[in-house]
This record gives C-alpha cells, sequence and structure tokens, in this order.
C-alpha cells in the first residue's frame, strides 16, 4: 500500500531544515572558542580596495576601559538583558516613525551588542527582514552558548573602527599608536564614540561633535563602573 504523497514530500524539507538547524549551531558552537578568521563585511571591504587591519585580542589583552565605554555607548543594559533591550527596541521604532513622518531624520537603532554581534560575525550588512529575522535567531544562540563575556570579546575584536581597521587592537594602533591594552579612559571614550560611525569620525582628531559625544560616553563610563554594569564581563 503506497504511503502517504503529502508525508513524502514533507521529508525533504524536513531534511532541509533539520540540516540547517545543525549547521547553525555548529557554525555558533566552533565560534564559541575559535576567533572568526574574517566576516563578510571584512571581506566586502576588502574587494572594494579597502585592506583589512584585523588583529584578535583576547579580553584579558583589552583595556577594561574600553569594555566600559562601549556599555556606556552602545548598551548599557548589557549584562542584564538576554540578548535584546525591548524598551530600546520600541523606543527606536517610535523615533523612526516620528521622523518618517516628518520625512527626515536618520534611521534609529535599537540593537543591542549580542545583536551586533550576531549580525557582524554570521550575516551580511542590511536592514531587510529575513536578515533580521536570522539576526535573532544567531543573537539567542551566542547568548545561549557563548555567555555574554565571549559576546563581549568576540564583538571587540571584531567591530568596524575605521575603513579597513577591525577590532579594538587594529583600531588602537590605528587611531592612538598602540595596544589595546594600553588605552586611557579617554581614549577608550573617543573609540566608542565613534563606533555608530566608524568610517565617518576621526578618533584620533575628533571634530567637536566626537569630543562632545566622547565626554557624555567617558562620564557614563563612572556610572558603569560604580552600578557593576560591566560585571558579567569584567571580574
Amino acid at each position: 500500500m503506497a504511503g502517504n504523497p503529502i508525508k513524502k514530500r514533507r521529508r525533504p524539507v524536513l531534511t532541509v531544515i533539520v540540516m540547517l538547524g545543525l549547521l547553525l549551531l555548529v557554525s555558533v558552537g566552533v565560534h564559541r572558542f575559535v576567533p572568526p578568521p574574517t566576516t563578510f563585511l571584512m571581506v566586502t571591504r576588502a574587494v572594494e580596495g579597502e585592506g583589512m587591519s584585523y588583529r584578535w585580542r583576547s579580553l584579558n589583552n583589552i583595556s577594561p576601559r574600553l569594555i566600559e565605554a562601549v556599555i556606556a555607548s552602545e548598551d548599557s543594559t548589557f549584562c542584564s538583558h538576554r540578548g535584546f533591550d525591548m524598551k530600546a527596541i520600541e523606543k527606536a521604532l517610535k523615533a523612526n516613525a516620528r521622523a518618517e513622518k516628518r520625512g527626515r531624520g536618520r534611521i534609529r537603532g535599537g540593537s543591542t551588542i549580542s545583536q551586533q554581534t550576531a549580525k557582524n560575525v554570521f550575516l551580511w550588512p542590511g536592514r531587510d527582514w529575513v536578515r533580521k529575522g536570522l539576526e535573532a535567531g544567531y543573537t539567542v544562540l551566542i547568548e545561549t552558548l557563548w555567555g555574554k563575556r565571549r559576546v563581549m570579546e568576540v564583538y571587540l575584536n571584531v567591530a568596524e573602527w575605521a575603513p579597513g581597521v577591525y577590532g579594538a587592537e587594529a583600531a588602537s594602533q590605528h587611531w592612538f599608536g598602540k595596544s589595546a591594552d594600553e588605552l586611557s579612559a579617554r581614549e577608550a571614550a573617543r573609540l566608542a564614540a565613534i563606533l555608530p560611525s566608524p568610517r565617518r569620525y576621526n578618533a584620533s582628531s575628533p571634530g567637536p561633535y566626537i569630543r562632545r559625544r566622547a565626554s557624555r560616553v567617558q562620564a557614563a563610563m563612572g556610572t558603569v563602573r560604580n552600578d557593576g554594569l560591566a560585571a558579567c564581563v569584567l571580574d
């Protein structure tokens, strides 16, 4: 007697879904221990002729001031959320709706450091819904399989800090001529201040906007330190 044809058609689809899921898990699991060799963005920029300066450093060889700075600047709830800051997302959506209604204003993001790490390591740049959906899935996985300290370590090593410059070590050498473990609080604040637009701004000789932004970041670093907002990363 012939089997159910619907079930037969479903089997290949289910097999593909299972295989993709396993591949996703393996890729995330490998990078729990192995540094990403490159990212999609790095390769794209290199093909465009920007070169690639990428030097991996363990978290122990990156200044704690930079960790405090990026938490103060990018994601103050990093240690308390599970990958997503729903309040920040809601605020971003409302701000973008107002900007769209007025017909002007830049698009505001509500991504956490975890989401940015998932996007940087595993995905391509862009704002399409397919990529955002994959980003959400990868974010859950890295939060679960990596933990906060590893998420921060990978984030600081793959973030773009200038055209063709990736990671804290390359950025420190590029902008200040020193290693990432030697960064002062002021230098760390400047690096964090240019992160939203690292291809546009200068960390070593900043203009008025970045100087003001870096001053606010440096002040907020004190709150991060005093309130233990980086405790999940710093011992």
